[in-house]
């Protein structure tokens, strides 16, 4: 089955109507907490992550406070979260960075963000697009497994299905989009027995049959 434009159009319009409004299942409250929030999200469930800051901001909110904190204390703080030595390293590093270059304050320049420790496009378009409100489409495991099911934009990596992505989509719409396919892969398009039989995308969706 060819996916064509105006069924991508069409697509993009049932997931809209579906999922419209939806939110980040993850808790934050500025830039920094949603920054330490999506590096502990690797391979951890959201619900997970939301635990274990909950509980690393009360004692350190802040980067000053997470390297007052000293790593390993604060490896005991995100244990929880899994692959817990890398993640503690990477995030004892942004703070350091940024402390020194940055004020203590999460840059909002894309680039900059790159820089920090850890950061790779994934985490830098979220915080983009979230915390400062630049159009973005992160490509985690959900949005990459339902765009290649979909064919909105077929890829072998991270980086071309989310070229593939922006060039599907109105730019306008990135980030929302975003969480319409995050929302899709978790309720729905899931990795191992995606419930196609209650899906509004069955008809349209080229993967059904497979």
């Amino acid at each position: 089955m060819r996916v064509t434009k105006k069924i991508k159009e069409q697509m993009l319009a049932i997931l809209e109507d579906t999922y419209r409004g939806v939110k980040p299942a993850l808790i934050f409250r500025n830039p920094f907490e949603l920054l330490i929030a999506v590096i502990l999200s690797a391979q951890c469930t959201d619900k997970r992550v939301n635990v274990t800051t909950a509980r690393l901001f009360a004692k350190a909110p802040t980067a000053k406070d997470i390297v007052a904190l000293g790593l390993p204390a604060l490896e005991e703080e995100i244990r929880d979260c899994g692959l817990f030595h890398n993640k503690a390293k990477n995030i004892m590093a942004t703070c350091v960075m940024l402390m020194q270059e940055f004020q203590g304050e999460v840059p909002a320049d894309y680039e900059s963000l790159l820089k920090l420790p850890g950061v790779g496009r994934k985490t830098a378009n979220v915080v983009s697009s979230i915390a400062f409100h630049r159009p973005a489409i992160a490509v985690d495991t959900h949005v990459f497994r339902v765009a290649n099911r979909l064919h909105l934009a077929v890829g072998e990596t991270p980086l071309a299905v989310e070229k593939g992505l922006q060039q599907a989509i109105p730019r306008e719409k990135w980030s929302d989009a975003h969480h319409w396919l995050i929302w899709h892969g978790r309720r729905l398009c899931k990795s191992r027995r995606p419930l196609c039989g209650d899906c509004p995308l069955n008809e349209l969706c080229p993967s059904r049959e497979e």
